[in-house]
């Protein structure tokens, strides 16, 4: 079925969009699906889900990835929804791994089914593992998500390890008002278990969320905190189009930041979103997709497709989260960006189809 066993050597040059960007990293959402709630990606309880019969077979996963990586893509991040509730994403990481120019394959996790599939993700050559992690309070974590599955996420944690992944990451939305009291709590957590966080500005990503100005937790906010605790912090150089800038403390713990509500990262970023029914997203904020699954399934040949991306790509002026920005400082930016009922209309609107 793979036809792509290509070796590094035979890659074309990367292609690059209208800002000179490459197309370098693809997130790839295997579901829609979730099994927590969170306030701040799916604060209702119920929404239209994405057609069974639209949503790609892991083989056309990998077939798409394989164009992608005609194009320069050399890493994938595996996200959902929930990506774990799709069963057996081991075979995906193998195939997608049958593409020697996949440098890397990563995988974002609630935690909650981790520890069932840790192992067998290791085995089949998961190169590493981020956990979202908002709180280590038992009832704050069930307020937030509206579920209770707190000791479940730390199962999974715990199974990461074991398992024998190095290098995970524990990603925190550090909201004001909410999770600010726990900063320290979760770097000291994070140590025990030889994991970095990753603090995220709270985004307003336009679904139905409750985001307010008032409750992102600025960068400079989170410095602040952190260093009334530890002392001097430094920033880590050589961030490349890394979305979190990372930073040391004097006992050489490292942690990041992803400010990307106060200090946009669009210049570096070369990274586009595939749905789990092939829509391409070429920013996290963009309105429109391009339907790849629908020529794919119609028979397109691997020229075309690699046309479809290539040109999609180097049309790409998405600078969105420096938009988003900008509407704030002339203060046009208040809250829902899409109507509820829109929402319920198209599901690809919603944040967490695309992967977050």
């Amino acid at each position: 079925m793979m036809e792509h066993t290509h070796s590094h050597n035979d890659r074309p040059a990367p292609v690059h969009d209208a800002h000179d960007r490459p197309l370098g990293s693809l997130r790839l959402s295997v579901t829609d699906r979730c099994n927590l709630r969170c306030q701040y990606c799916m604060p209702e309880e119920d929404y239209v889900w994405l057609p069974r019969e639209d949503v790609l077979s892991f083989e056309e996963m990998a077939t798409l990835t394989g164009y992608f990586a005609d194009l320069g893509v050399d890493k994938v991040r595996l996200t959902g929804g929930e990506p774990l509730l799709r069963r057996d994403l081991s075979r995906l990481v193998r195939l997608l791994l049958q593409d020697r120019r996949i440098s890397e394959i990563a995988l974002t996790t609630n935690g909650i089914l981790l520890a069932d599939n840790a192992q067998e993700l290791y085995e089949a050559g998961l190169h590493r593992v981020t956990v979202s992690l908002d709180t280590l309070r038992p009832e704050r974590f069930r307020q937030l998500t509206r579920r209770d599955e707190f000791a479940r996420v730390i199962e999974g944690i715990e199974s990461v390890g074991r398992a024998g992944f190095t290098g995970l990451k524990l990603d925190t939305v550090a909201i004001r008002g909410f999770n600010d009291d726990e900063l320290v709590a979760l770097i000291e957590f994070a140590k025990h278990y030889r994991a970095e966080v990753r603090f995220i500005e709270y985004m307003d990503v336009g679904g139905a969320n409750d985001w307010a100005m008032a409750k992102v937790l600025s960068q400079a906010a989170i410095l602040e905190t952190l260093t009334q605790h530890y002392g001097p912090i430094v920033p880590v150089p050589g961030r490349g189009t890394a979305p979190a800038q990372r930073f040391l403390l004097q006992d050489g713990t490292t942690f990041g930041i992803i400010a990307s509500t106060t200090q946009p990262f669009c210049s570096t970023c070369d990274r586009s979103r595939v749905t789990a029914d092939g829509m391409w997203y070429l920013c996290l904020y963009a309105a429109k997709g391009t339907d790849l699954r629908q020529p794919m399934r119609a028979g397109a040949s691997p020229e075309r497709m690699r046309e479809l991306i290539g040109e999609g790509w180097q049309g790409r002026r998405d600078r969105g989260a420096e938009s988003r920005k900008a509407l704030e400082q002339v203060g046009l930016r208040n809250g829902k960006l899409i109507a509820i009922d829109q929402l319920r209309g198209d599901p690809h609107l919603e944040m967490h189809a695309r992967g977050g």
